[in-house]
């Protein structure tokens, strides 16, 4: 008996080292849905924001012969397998072409092209992130995310779900606290279709950067803000609100939510920590209520394709209806538990 259960053991552990990592019972997809708030959009570079996720993360275009690779989880629900993308890269510089929507709507996140800027690339298009710029660690195991340069810029025009109008919604973004400037404007939220300045509260976005022309936080920056096109605010008061504090983490979780009342509100937390602090709710500034959102996409520029700004971009959602706080603390908890590192 205390043979086998020593030959049990070892074959346990054998098959145990093997194995890929295990994968999060759920995915921040999956609390949104039980907070009735269900994703309509999730990207990611890094790991899979549904426990039932098995698809491809991203595609990488290779310098060397234009050849792509759709990069996958090494698990359902589990983290990129950035071991296809090293052996794929090897030898030549790789690119990230697309960004893959998770929620089953379509809404992929793809080269940007001419707004009311031009980007650097061919035809006044922007430019795509090198793939390999920033890689980081979850759980101990490599993976990568979006390195943005002034003039990289992902977007979808055409999506299918995302809040229009007034209508409520919700979204977070992880960025890399370190990484910033102070130009126009790395975003990842909803936007104007036209990549065009349509007016006051075309947009709902994330913002994160040390840009001061329309409003700013306690201290130097950088900080979380929220984009609502032709301002970035951080409460009620377009100039300052003191509550929003400067990032000092390596990993930052930006949150930001508008509801059908005169409602939004502007959250943040350390992406190691559970813990999410509340830097504004209330009122929306005058003139953005009520708001006038087009459905569109971004990341990593404004609305309009200004194309200034730099930043790093490693997970986010874009949500119909307004989260509610609790649900986006089980959220925060859930990126804690993905255990970001450097």
């Amino acid at each position: 008996m205390v043979l086998t259960s020593l030959l049990l053991s070892s074959v346990t552990l054998a098959l145990g080292a093997s194995a890929a990592p295990a994968a999060s019972s759920e995915g921040p997809c999956d609390i949104y849905a039980s907070g009735n708030t269900p994703c309509v959009a999730a990207h990611s570079t890094t790991r899979a924001l549904y426990s039932s996720y098995g698809g491809a993360l991203y595609q990488v275009i290779r310098s060397s012969d234009n050849a792509t690779l759709n990069v996958p989880v090494l698990s359902t629900g589990g983290i990129a397998n950035s071991g296809a993308q090293d052996s794929f890269c090897s030898g030549t510089s790789c690119y990230i072409k697309e960004i893959f929507d998770q929620s089953g709507k379509g809404n992929n996140l793809v080269r940007a092209t001419i707004g009311n800027f031009k980007g650097p690339g061919p035809n006044g298009e922007d430019i795509l992130a090198d793939a390999t710029k920033a890689p980081i660690y979850l759980n101990g195991k490599k993976v990568y995310g979006v390195y943005s340069t002034p003039g990289t810029g992902y977007r979808a025009d055409n999506t299918n779900g995302v809040a229009t109008g007034n209508d409520p919604e919700g979204l977070y973004a992880v960025f890399d606290g370190t990484r910033y400037n102070n130009g126009c404007c790395f975003d990842y939220g909803n936007a104007e279709t036209s990549a065009h300045d349509t007016g006051d509260g075309h947009m709902e976005a994330v913002y994160f950067g040390t840009n001061t022309n329309w409003g700013s936080g306690a201290g130097n920056g950088p900080w979380i803000m929220a984009d609502l096109e032709n301002g970035l605010f951080s409460g009620y008061n377009p100039k300052q609100n003191t509550n929003d504090p400067t990032v000092t983490s390596r990993f930052i979780t930006g949150y930001v939510k508008g509801n059908s009342s005169n409602q939004w509100a502007l959250r943040g937390g350390d992406s190691t920590q559970s813990t999410v602090s509340t830097y504004y709710s209330g009122a929306r500034p005058d003139g953005y209520y009520p708001m006038h959102k087009e459905g569109a996409l971004i990341l990593g520029i404004g609305g309009d394709n200004s194309v200034g700004a730099e930043g790093t971009f490693y997970e986010g959602v874009v949500t119909t209806g307004y989260p509610s706080d609790d649900t986006e603390s089980a959220v925060q908890a859930n990126i804690a538990a993905a255990k970001y590192s450097a």
